[in-house]
């Protein structure tokens, strides 16, 4: 327990940092910008409630939001992920999940978590940018930035997965 305390907090600390200070400054084409620290709320223990994860979730989007001068947006989106994520993995989840299990590749099966990370990331951004366009003024322009910014976000967890399971074997 004691444990995956200390890698929640490392993560968010780190993730939290990496989305301020670098990933905050990348517009790619003018359309997307990686949105990482939602995999903060994707790796949260399995057993955690979804009231906790809820506060969880928008502490994370307020802290966002004050270092990116933005009014609640990302809080907002971040709370609603974090309402929607336990009902999301279970939905997709082949395999029985422990007590204090983290998601991964591993505990939910390959498929499983492509599938809950896509969705999540994919209701996160759909509310973000729609609260943040406010009005449906060119809802061409707002689909291209919800769906590059999606497929940005995603490859970056992917990639993160992929490097955080490969030191773990090598740590084994």
């Amino acid at each position: 327990m004691i444990k995956n305390l200390v890698k929640i907090l490392t993560y968010c600390v780190l993730f939290v940092a990496i989305q301020v200070l670098i990933l905050d400054n990348i517009h790619l084409f003018r359309i997307a910008t990686p949105l990482l620290y939602i995999y903060i709320i994707i790796k949260m223990p399995v057993n955690i409630s979804r009231s906790t994860m809820i506060v969880i979730s928008f502490l994370l989007g307020i802290t966002i939001d004050m270092f990116s001068n933005t009014l609640g947006i990302h809080a907002a989106a971040c709370s609603l992920a974090g309402m929607i994520r336990n009902p999301l993995m279970f939905t997709f989840s082949e395999k029985e999940l422990t007590e204090n299990t983290l998601p991964s590749y591993r505990t939910l099966g390959v498929g499983a978590f492509m599938k809950y990370v896509i969705s999540l990331v994919a209701i996160h951004h759909i509310a973000l940018f729609l609260i943040e366009s406010i009005s449906l003024f060119d809802p061409v322009f707002l689909f291209f930035r919800i769906f590059a910014t999606m497929i940005l976000t995603v490859l970056f967890i992917f990639i993160v997965e992929a490097f955080i399971i490969e030191r773990k074997k090598s740590e084994t």
